[in-house]
């Protein structure tokens, strides 16, 4: 299984959430999840919110300055 890439750097809300559950209803069954690239932070309340929603759990890590991968996984 694996993961797709969502890079989402330079868009603002809502953008950054709503490209994020576009690509998660697009995973197909061999994808374990999605690895979400932003450097707009409130994307860091709204993706994870949303989801959790969809049966994702969320792991954030700052790679950058301002930048963070959101890495979501089904549950």
């Amino acid at each position: 299984m694996s993961l797709k890439q969502l890079d989402v750097r330079g868009e603002i809300c809502p953008y950054p959430m709503m490209k994020t559950v576009q690509a998660l209803k697009r995973l197909s069954a061999n994808e374990l999840g999605l690895e979400v690239i932003t450097d707009h932070a409130p994307a860091l309340e709204t993706i994870p919110t949303q989801a959790v929603r969809l049966g994702y759990t969320s792991v954030i890590e700052e790679t950058g300055s301002p930048e963070w991968t959101i890495t979501l996984t089904r549950k």
